[in-house]
């Protein structure tokens, strides 16, 4: 009788010993494994494309694991306080939205570094940094049809000024109303259009194209610019700020992922304005996925094999 208690008990520790063995394999399997990467895009194609280059290259680069969620509404105003607590890791932003809508400047800085210096040192005190910035501004422009500007040899804003007597202007109508707006623009070049016409912003470029208007207000990375003999005139007086895009990212999260800073480093003056404009009329006009647009940049860069 005593026997078969010991052997019972022996029973009862070896397997008592192989639980605790199984715990602790698990807990050192378990401890080098890591959450998946939360990447946030504002509710817009080029956002699309940028977070696609992002979470592909980061999969190509590494073996972590990458999740988008795209078109979160209220773009900034939502996604930023999202980061701040962890919801999001890193989403690709603009350097004057962020100037304007997160840190509530209410002077703009108009020099391009020190904004950018600023930048980093405000963010750094909320956990969070910049990586880089990819080499484009999505800021305001405007747009002429191709005959215009050679018609009045158009280049230039100045140029446009000189001839905007004989040209009708059109606009959504925020941006014609604001003083901020077409007011000032008019007021700092010394333009006086024979007309102006307002509309909402997906009528502009076919106005434009069926020449109900002759100059159209524009974002310097629309798919429109990319088609339909449209030039982008330059900004000579640098009349609008430039809104640079880059990867805002935690800082706790560079820490968890020691790989990810270089990895998103290498997108720094990768991109164009023209380059950005491509691939938002390849999804928006050609009707390609950003999946795959994003893909073809990557691999014409030579960060991505064929």
């Amino acid at each position: 009788m005593e026997k078969k208690i010991v052997g019972k008990n022996r029973v009862i520790k070896r397997g008592i010993l192989l639980l605790a063995l199984g715990c602790m394999l698990s807990a050192i399997c378990g401890c080098g494994k890591k959450e998946t990467i939360k990447i946030a895009s504002k509710p817009m194609t080029e956002q699309y494309i940028l977070t696609e280059i992002i979470a592909q290259l980061i999969e190509a680069e590494t073996d972590y694991e990458v999740e988008i969620t795209k078109g979160v509404g209220g773009g900034t105003t939502n996604i930023h306080p999202a980061l701040a607590k962890g919801e999001f890791d890193l989403y690709p932003e603009y350097t004057r939205t962020a100037w304007l809508n997160v840190l509530k400047k209410e002077e703009m800085e108009k020099d391009d570094a020190k904004l950018y210096d600023a930048l980093l040192e405000e963010y750094d005190a909320m956990g969070l940094t910049w990586t880089g910035l990819y080499g484009f501004s999505n800021t305001y422009g405007l747009a002429v049809r191709q005959e215009t500007a050679d018609e009045y040899g158009l280049s230039t804003y100045s140029d446009l000024a000189a001839a905007s007597p004989q040209l009708v202007f059109g606009g959504n109508p925020d941006y014609i109303e604001l003083e901020t707006g077409y007011p000032r623009l008019c007021a700092a070049y010394g333009m006086q259009f024979k007309d102006t016409m307002q509309m909402e912003i997906a009528l502009k470029y076919e106005a434009l194209k069926n020449k109900e208007v002759d100059v159209v207000n524009a974002f310097t990375t629309d798919a429109q610019l990319a088609a339909n003999q449209l030039v982008l005139l330059t900004d000579d007086s640098g009349f609008f700020e430039t809104f640079e895009a880059g990867t805002i990212v935690r800082k706790d999260t560079l820490e968890e992922y020691p790989e990810l800073k270089g990895v998103l480093e290498k997108l720094n003056g990768m991109i164009s304005e023209g380059e950005m404009q491509r691939m938002n009329y390849e999804v928006e006009v050609s009707g390609k996925e950003d999946k795959e647009v994003a893909r073809q940049f990557l691999v014409e860069k030579g960060l991505l094999n064929p």
